[in-house]
């Protein structure tokens, strides 16, 4: 079944915004097991969005429409959808109540008379409620194809879509789509593609699919089987073979689990306490290791120390130590982090110095990161060499800092 994609918003060509939905839609799309090999993004003009649509149609099942579903004159894009259907709009009474209901919860009851029009829908059409604003989605059926509208907000569209439309793209496929994630840090994309060259060469069903993200490798095995039995019993020998050539590197294979909530699994499971001393990342590591629920258990504190100052005076780094090393150095480090356990009782302490850039310091190079981890008395302390931007460079060291605090609680065989 072949899919297609068109969102609507003269915003998005003017990089006003980010196309996010795109992104997020054609992942699911993937997930889903359809064929995507279009993406379009139009601007809010009637006769080029009936234009781009009636070439989707020509050449694609199923055509999903995201943005220009709003109150205003420059939304066209149910209209111009019914249109192109051959279908006339008419007044759904449920949605008209639903959004005087949120008109009444969240704006006074001041209703303008344009929002009525988001309540007008193609005859026939199946209506989805919108449950986080006031456009309705719209499933349009006709012979084979099907046009699928979609609030453009994100807020809004990607709940519905797990709500409603994932479930109704899942009844039209002609087999069950299963897939699992498989999450690794400490090794490199290339090295990681290298490794399973062989099986991505050789495969047929079950697939394989890296996706390289900041620090880690993802890889996506996914089978299609006549159900979801048989599919996970495709997808078993490949994750086995793949835990053998990666051991350790994989910290999961688990959709929802991120690096930061496997470390604080790890922690909490050994029963083990953290603080984190940040210069370089200014409190990035602090702050994803305390979006994962349940941190408080473990995390003890996180100290920002940016300035030499606060090395010396919060961390009790010698004076000595930053005159004849500098505060980037593995000197440094080692001193943030064997210091930090101590002053705050932690069993673990994680530190982070170095040059994020632009320009370099200390007669040192930008991206020269130097990362220590201090557990039960020991230091260990790695350099690296990080390219990118500042930003980039920071978003590294935050997942090189988890990988190395991962590895060291995993050798102490603890």
């Amino acid at each position: 079944m072949v899919v297609e994609l068109i969102s609507v918003g003269t915003e998005i060509l003017l990089g006003n915004i980010v196309n996010t939905n795109a992104a997020y839609l054609s992942e699911q799309c993937a997930l889903l097991g359809l064929s995507l090999y279009f993406e379009t993004a139009v601007g809010d003009n009637e006769k080029r969005l009936e234009e781009t649509l009636r070439t989707a149609l020509g050449r694609s099942d199923i055509v999903i429409l995201s943005g220009g579903l709003g109150p205003t004159q420059d939304d066209l894009t149910k209209e111009t959808a019914a249109r192109v259907m051959g279908k006339r709009l008419v007044l759904d009474e449920h949605s008209k109540a639903r959004i005087e209901e949120y008109f009444q919860n969240s704006q006074n009851g001041q209703i303008t008379e344009n929002n009525w029009k988001q309540a007008m829908v193609p005859e026939g059409c199946i209506v989805v409620d919108n449950q986080n604003g006031t456009a309705p989605g719209i499933i349009i059926e006709e012979g084979e194809k099907a046009v699928i509208l979609l609030p453009g907000p994100p807020g809004e569209l990607k709940p519905m879509f797990e709500r409603a439309i994932y479930p109704y793209l899942n009844e039209k496929r002609p087999e069950t789509i299963c897939s699992v994630m498989v999450k690794m840090c400490g090794v490199g994309e290339s090295a990681a593609e290298t490794k399973i060259k062989d099986l991505i060469d050789a495969q047929t069903n079950p697939t394989i699919a890296t996706y390289a993200k900041t620090g880690e490798v993802h890889l996506r095995v996914t089978a299609s089987a006549k159900d979801e039995k048989e599919a996970k019993k495709l997808i078993k020998p490949v994750l086995k073979e793949l835990r053998n050539r990666f051991g350790s590197c994989i910290y999961t294979a688990d959709e929802n689990v991120t690096l930061e909530k496997a470390v604080i699994d790890m922690l909490r499971e050994r029963e083990l306490t953290l603080t984190t001393a940040e210069s370089i990342t200014g409190g990035m590591l602090a702050a994803r290791l305390t979006d994962v629920p349940g941190a408080s258990e473990v995390f003890k504190q996180g100290l920002v120390t940016y300035c030499n100052r606060a090395k010396r005076k919060l961390l009790d780094v010698k004076k000595t130590t930053l005159k004849d090393y500098g505060a980037v150095s593995e000197k440094t480090a080692k001193e943030m982090a064997k210091n930090g356990a101590f002053i705050t009782g932690s069993d673990i302490c994680l530190s982070l110095t170095g040059i994020a850039g632009p320009d370099a310091a200390e007669d040192k190079p930008v991206g020269l990161v130097y990362i220590a981890c201090s557990y039960n008395g020991k230091v260990t302390v790695q350099e690296y060499h990080l390219k990118g931007e500042r930003a980039k460079i920071r978003e590294s060291a935050v997942v090189k800092a988890l990988t190395l605090l991962r590895e060291c609680i995993m050798a102490d065989g603890h």
